[in-house]
């Protein structure tokens, strides 16, 4: 076991930050060049949601995996493992030919994304126990952030005229730094192997009634976030011919908001947040749906702000109140959100051609209605929360402290 004194602590939390960096600029990258994609290899928008959902499903395949193995195996051979996936899924993109080398590239992306979630958010939680938190925000600020870097870059060399194998290959670059940082740095055990919790409370933790409503509710909070991000370009190329610049305003309201997450957390509490952040999602949701001009600019602001905590609020929230869930309980919710949004992809993409279909092949309203059918789901989320947040100050009268309850 690697003793406390040999943990960098800093140098390993930057490494982690650049790991999910290449992961956002996945996203990013791939959003950017998605409509270029479906014109070279002649894709319809159904096979391009089956692409973009692989990289969705790869990821809760690899980050519940890795949640039930990160104990044993430990997260620098985890994140070992990512820095394989993501070289080969890259280089993979960058050499494809058409759908199914595009399928499997992506497969890869999502594994090795999936991977770094795996190892990251614990070892995150590990190295900050006193702000798990704030810290996990900080983290994530990086997801939206590498968003933003790859929608200026795929913006940035389509002007130059450089192909999307030139923007793709970009990843590279990071890829190996964050590589090479892991293979150096010794790591600590993950939290729960720390403080001596057993597996079986581990299982006991996630089958907790709270636990498993949150998991619920990750289903929603990631697709709302997850999925107008990633189809931002194809939903709204017929209402905006600044479609990625929406989603680097959407994206980089995120960075500055999860920047802030220390001073809001002392103020409001996490479930607050949550409540919040989802009638601004659901507002923002809306008015993407039906704004026009630049009100769309002002939309896409609105939802940035919506979904900004999403992700990390949601991971802090489950392993400040369940901790004893462990690593397994983080890649659970995180597993969950990314499942979710495969599903929806590939049902949304199907969904998008069968209204152009019955338009005789118009698509002027197609993104505008499947953004009008997914703000169901952040309605349904401010119910859920509103209930979240009255359980919480019930469960606080009842002098329950949240660092031990299951």
């Amino acid at each position: 076991m690697t003793t406390k004194t040999t943990i960098n602590r800093t140098q390993l939390f930057r490494a982690s930050c650049l790991a999910l960096l290449v992961t956002s600029l996945s996203f990013g990258i791939r959003a950017g060049i998605l409509n270029k994609l479906g014109v070279d290899f002649n894709l319809d928008k159904a096979q391009l949601g089956t692409i973009t959902a692989t990289a969705f499903w790869g990821f809760p395949l690899a980050v519940v995996i890795g949640g039930v193995i990160v104990d044993i195996i430990g997260m620098k051979r985890l994140l070992v493992l990512a820095f394989i996936f993501h070289l080969a899924g890259i280089l993979l993109t960058i050499f494809a030919t058409g759908f199914w080398p595009l399928f499997l590239s992506t497969l890869l992306v999502g594994l090795a994304n999936g991977t770094v979630e795996a190892a990251c958010n614990p070892l995150v939680t590990s190295l900050y126990t006193e702000e798990k938190t704030t810290k996990l925000n900080h983290f994530h600020l990086w997801f939206p952030g590498g968003i933003v870097i790859g929608t200026v870059i795929v913006m940035l060399l389509t002007k130059l005229n450089l192909g999307w194998q030139i923007q793709v290959a970009t990843m590279l670059i990071p890829t190996l730094i964050y590589g090479y940082l892991f293979s150096k740095l010794d790591f600590p055990v993950t939290e729960r192997v720390a403080s001596g919790v057993s597996t079986a409370d581990m299982y006991k933790a996630v089958a907790s009634p709270l636990f498993i409503f949150m998991f619920i509710c990750m289903l929603g909070t990631g697709i709302t976030e997850l999925f107008t991000g990633q189809w931002i370009d194809v939903l709204l190329k017929n209402v905006s011919d600044n479609a990625l610049l929406l989603l680097t305003l959407e994206t980089g309201i995120m960075v500055v908001g999860r920047a802030f997450a220390k001073p809001i957390l002392k103020m409001v509490e996490p479930q607050v947040v949550l409540l919040i952040s989802t009638i601004l999602a659901a507002t923002g949701l809306y008015l993407l749906s039906t704004a026009s001009g630049n009100t769309i600019f002002f939309a896409a602001v609105i939802f940035g702000m919506g979904v900004c905590f999403f992700w990390p609020m949601m991971l802090g929230f489950v392993n400040t109140n369940i901790p004893r869930s462990g690593a397994l309980g983080l890649n659970l919710m995180g597993g969950a959100g990314m499942f979710a949004v495969s599903i929806y992809t590939m049902f949304m993409g199907s969904y998008y051609d069968q209204i152009v279909k019955e338009a005789n092949g118009d698509n002027t309203l197609a993104g505008v209605k499947v953004l009008q059918a997914t703000l169901i789901i952040p309605i349904v989320l401010v119910v859920a929360f509103a209930g979240l947040v009255l359980y919480m100050r019930g469960r606080k009268k009842a002098v329950i402290i949240p660092e031990v309850a299951v």
